[in-house]
């Protein structure tokens, strides 16, 4: 096992196209790292230059206590798991497992061993005779996984490797993903689109945007403190809401002021954001989670109530997404039209806005015991204390600690809150 550290890492191709920008990541010996982010955004460019697949243009490279930028994969004590399985059609699970300990002439009776604690630990063991057409493909990505499980590297490699599966084997998979990695602690880096599995999988998460790292942390700090309007767009399910709002009053009694409607903003807010307070009686964007409304006949009698007519309602079995206009544009800025880009594909920014008679979309995460049913007036709940609050030019989390810093990195001017 060992630590993975990226110091300023660059991929330039030719004609000037920078695929990963000044990338400084460092990975613990033991840790499980998830880069994720949209189509395009670096992450897998990043791997691939970590496997020692692409060219390092720029940085330094190390794995471990060896700087690995000119090494040529099969040094680097790397194992890579892939999207396509990549397994041998002609030979058996056994020998697949087998076939990379043979290329490094290891004694056979190693090999057996190891394939054969590979194929236990994998659930492998009935399917050692088969041949990978024989076999499902869950079966075939963990035949992939078991090949790299023998090697014993120093890191495992993964790109994408559950992206062909059916939705509910994902998730067994993922379960299994995280049962192995307790198992081996060995150094993973895992790269998906997917942030769900990006939320369940990694010990740290890393959020990439055009080849730049926006924020890297535990994936609960990631929903609970987004640096800026992209990773709080990108991370969450529905997504976070988005206005462009006023904040009024003082310190002591609060409101943020969109779409005809007047939210107190608690004072425990201003505490754990200091850089607040500058606001008040300017222009900046609010955001609010749909898990942070609630049906206001299930939510907390201190909660903030609006009114609203609900367009369109998910009924899920465990809660209802209910998705209703405000009086109010969408949220105009590079991080929400990149967020919008991404959801339709990148089939431009007019067909992924979400918009109603001119209107946002927004969207609430209420209980299941709701009654509420398209075309219905509602009454939501707000948590307050819950909300979001960014600067209005540059995108940034006002008063998250780490804006002076993710600021520098990206290029973007540090907010000054006026005093």
């Amino acid at each position: 096992m060992a630590e993975i550290v990226l110091d300023g890492i660059d991929k330039v191709y030719a004609g000037g196209v920078k695929a990963v920008d000044g990338l400084s990541l460092h990975i613990a010996d033991g840790e499980f790292m998830v880069l994720v982010g949209p189509s395009g955004c670096g992450k897998s460019t990043a791997l691939r230059m970590i496997a020692g697949l692409e060219d390092i243009s720029g940085g330094t490279l190390r794995i471990g206590d060896r700087v690995v930028n000119d090494l040529a994969p099969k040094d680097r004590d790397i194992a890579m798991v892939f999207q396509n399985y990549a397994l041998y059609p002609h030979m058996t699970v056994e020998q697949n497992l087998a076939f990379g300990l043979k290329l490094r002439g290891t004694p056979k009776n190693e090999i057996k061993q190891r394939v054969d604690e590979a194929a236990k630990m994998l659930g492998l063991d009935p399917y050692l005779k088969r041949k990978p057409a024989a076999l499902s493909g869950g079966q075939r990505q963990r035949v992939a996984m078991g090949r790299a499980i023998v090697r014993e590297p120093q890191a495992f490699l993964m790109d994408e490797p559950l992206s062909n599966l059916d939705a509910k084997l994902r998730v067994s998979m993922r379960a299994s993903l995280s049962q192995l990695h307790d198992r081996l602690g060995v150094t993973t880096i895992y790269v998906t689109h997917d942030q769900i599995e990006a939320m369940t999988l990694g010990d740290r998460v890393a959020v990439l945007r055009d080849g730049k790292l926006q924020q890297v942390d535990t994936p609960q700090r990631l929903f609970d403190s987004p640096v800026n309007l992209f990773v709080a767009g990108f991370i969450g399910s529905p997504s976070m809401n988005f206005a462009n709002a006023r904040l009024t009053g003082e310190t002591s009694e609060a409101f943020v002021e969109f779409a005809g409607l007047r939210l107190p903003v608690p004072a425990d807010v201003f505490e754990a954001k200091p850089d607040l307070a500058g606001y008040l009686g300017r222009e900046l964007i609010v955001g609010i989670r749909p898990s942070d409304f609630e049906d206001a006949e299930h939510a907390k009698p201190e909660w903030t109530r609006i009114p609203v007519k609900a367009g369109v309602t998910e009924e899920l079995g465990s809660e209802i997404n209910v998705i209703f206009p405000i009086d109010a544009a969408p949220v105009v800025h590079k991080d929400t039209a990149d967020l919008a880009s991404d959801a339709t594909d990148g089939e431009g920014e007019d067909a992924a806005l979400p918009l109603l008679e001119d209107k946002a979309l927004w969207t609430a995460r209420v209980n299941a015991r709701s009654r509420v049913r398209p075309g219905q007036e509602l009454e939501l709940g707000i948590d307050t204390h819950r909300l979001h609050f960014f600067d209005a030019g540059t995108g940034l989390a006002v008063g998250h600690p780490d804006a002076a810093e993710t600021a520098r990195r990206l290029g973007v001017p540090e907010p000054v809150a006026k005093a």
